[in-house]
């Protein structure tokens, strides 16, 4: 799967531009043809083409057909180059970061792992910082209501699974998928290595940023989540109230689909625990290849090629 997006999708409005040099070179073409009719000399034309020129020759003298094409896909060329566009595609990475971002929201206190599922997240998190390369860099964000980047990428694990240990249920209300997936791109923006980011949640976003938002922002930024769902499939409760807090299985499948990713159900330490170590074992990572270089490029050479058919081929008599 590829796909071409661009850093400044603005400038894409200028394309209105080509259709625009089409009208205009046609007008000017029946202009000039008027003008060339009144002082033709027909005698001379008729020495240097032949009696009888070629059907082929004349279309394409008479109307610069070529011409037209190249100037259309230099003007494309140049316009597609700083709209920036960025080629999206899966492919074998040796090496890539990871930011843990872990659901912090009160219903992470849901009785149905044991002794919550907060706990449990926390302590299989640092079993996977503990399996990981000594050159993968990873970052830390706690959300509820509101993301918190604990930690930005370091290579040292001591320090990200001390902070993963002291980590606490937020008092801010709610849950904010978008905001974390938002908030955990920002930390792996620092790095140029293929990125990921490992979503512990419950799945069930209810406040703040559209999750479709931070969709969108790990897409244009080539970043996979790999989303894992803390809950059995009964659900637990929580601050000894009686209602149930259960997973919300088709968000955290959008995102992971949406984004390269995968999604894991975790119905229990164990399952949790193998979703880690699958995560750990994927080779096939989201890349980027920036496209602005290849399409000045491009625009160079047809100019070249342009200027080369002016002065030959279409080359007018004085």
């Amino acid at each position: 799967m590829a796909d071409i997006v661009f850093q400044n999708p603005g400038y894409l409005w200028l394309l209105i531009a080509i259709p625009l040099i089409i009208i205009t070179h046609f007008f000017l073409l029946r202009h000039l043809k008027t003008r060339a009719w009144k002082f033709s000399n027909f005698e001379a034309i008729r020495r240097v083409t032949g009696a009888s020129p070629s059907t082929k020759n004349s279309f394409l003298l008479s109307k610069n057909y070529l011409l037209l094409l190249i100037k259309v896909f230099i003007l494309l060329a140049m316009i597609l180059s700083i709209a920036g566009p960025v080629l999206n595609y899966f492919g074998t990475a040796t090496e890539h970061n990871f930011v843990l971002a872990i659901d912090a929201s009160s219903s992470m206190l849901a009785d149905d792992f044991d002794p919550n599922r907060f706990v449990v997240a926390k302590k299989t998190a640092i079993e996977f910082i503990d399996s990981i390369s000594g050159s993968t860099r990873v970052g830390l964000v706690s959300f509820a209501g509101v993301a918190y980047a604990e930690k930005q990428l370091t290579d040292d694990k001591r320090d990200i699974e001390k902070t993963i240990a002291t980590l606490n249920i937020k008092k801010v209300g709610g849950t904010d998928l978008g905001a974390a997936i938002i908030t955990s791109v920002n930390i792996l923006m620092t790095d140029d290595k293929p990125k990921s980011i490992i979503l512990l949640t419950d799945g069930r976003s209810t406040v703040g940023t559209d999750v479709m938002e931070g969709i969108d922002y790990a897409r244009a930024n080539s970043v996979s989540v790999f989303t894992i769902g803390v809950a059995t499939t009964k659900g637990g409760s929580f601050l000894r109230l009686d209602a149930l807090s259960t997973l919300d299985e088709k968000t955290l499948k959008q995102i992971a689909d949406m984004t390269g990713g995968k999604y894991f159900a975790a119905s229990d330490e164990a399952s949790l625990r193998n979703a880690f170590q699958n995560i750990a074992a994927v080779t096939q990572q989201p890349l980027s290849l920036k496209l602005r270089f290849p399409f000045i490029l491009l625009a160079l050479a047809l100019i070249f090629v342009e200027w080369g058919l002016i002065n030959t081929r279409y080359r007018t008599l004085p």
